[in-house]
């Protein structure tokens, strides 16, 4: 059994407050997203009450998920002058339960 997941997520957050989440916030941001490797999919998250603008990421490996987190992440972090939260987790040993919940990132 491998030790390195194949099936990683990514959960991201700026910490700070978007006024609007317009398509003019989000599309230049995807097309971005379009040449990071080793990314799969991205889901947008919008906090309720706080605006807080973030995402749930798969991968294809821990190593392109630390690279995102670390190099483009971070970058856009900076550009808007806000604090970053990140955190990285094992898709591959959480699959049984999330099958049964009927996750979309199994089928």
């Amino acid at each position: 059994m491998s030790t390195t997941p194949g099936k990683v997520f990514l959960y991201g957050e700026f910490q700070t407050s978007v006024p609007a989440f317009t398509k003019a916030l989000w599309e230049p941001v995807n097309e971005q997203l379009q040449n990071v490797k080793g990314l799969i999919r991205k889901t947008w998250l919008l906090g309720i009450g706080t605006n807080t603008v973030g995402g749930f990421y798969e991968f294809d490996s821990i190593e392109h998920a630390r690279e995102f987190a670390t190099g483009l992440y971070a970058e856009q972090a900076r550009y808007v002058n806000a604090s970053l939260t990140v955190k990285i987790f094992d898709g591959d040993i959480t699959e049984e339960a999330s099958r049964a919940m009927k996750s979309p990132h199994y089928d």
